[in-house]
């Protein structure tokens, strides 16, 4: 079993690297998180690894912190959620946003992520909602990102009201979340529509 891997970036997409190990070349699929936190083609890195295996495949799946890593072990514990889906959830939702999201019951929020209805969101909070609150700091990292929470949910719906899709407007808002972290309603607001803007 694989626990980590430390390597060259050889090839980096937005869903996955290949990483040169001592000249073998694996593919670790990451989410949009650890995408963003890698360097350029060519540096070296180090990926913790989930090593998937079926009968009939092997997969790589690379995280840049445990706490992802972690996360991701969780989520892939509940029904109707594999690999593919809880890398799609960590790639929808800041890690935080995320706990935040399940440890309050915001299944509207989780359900904005692409892949998951509002079946499987719910699913998601009554399977992990216990577990994720018995994590050390998290109870005080889902206090902090409840005002957050209520933010994205002001931005989107003031992003509507201009005009623009639901949907578009909340992967616009998901975006700057991604980039920039934590911020007021009304830079949210500002940074979203000059991303839609483009």
């Amino acid at each position: 079993m694989i626990a980590f891997l430390k390597g060259h970036i050889e090839e980096k997409r937005s869903d996955s690297v290949l990483l040169d190990v001592q000249g073998v070349g694996y593919k670790v699929e990451v989410s949009s998180q650890t995408a963003d936190q890698l360097a350029s083609a060519g540096s070296e890195i180090k990926l913790l690894i989930y090593h998937h295996i079926t009968d009939s495949d092997q997969r790589l799946f690379g995280f840049f912190t445990a706490d992802e890593k972690g996360l991701f072990e969780k989520l892939i514990t509940v029904k109707g959620v594999g690999p593919k889906l809880g890398l799609t959830i960590l790639s929808g939702l800041p890690a935080a946003n995320l706990i935040s999201a399940i440890t309050q019951s915001d299944a509207v929020a989780l359900s904005r992520v692409p892949g998951i209805g509002k079946k499987t969101a719910e699913r998601i909070i009554l399977e992990l909602k216990e577990k994720l609150s018995e994590l050390a700091g998290v109870s005080s990292a889902a206090q902090s990102n409840g005002a957050q929470q209520g933010e994205m949910n002001e931005a989107i719906q003031a992003l509507e009201a201009l005009g623009f899709k639901s949907r578009e407007a909340e992967q616009a808002v998901m975006k700057v979340l991604n980039e920039s972290g934590e911020l007021e309603t009304s830079a949210l607001i500002r940074k979203s529509l000059a991303l839609l803007n483009r």
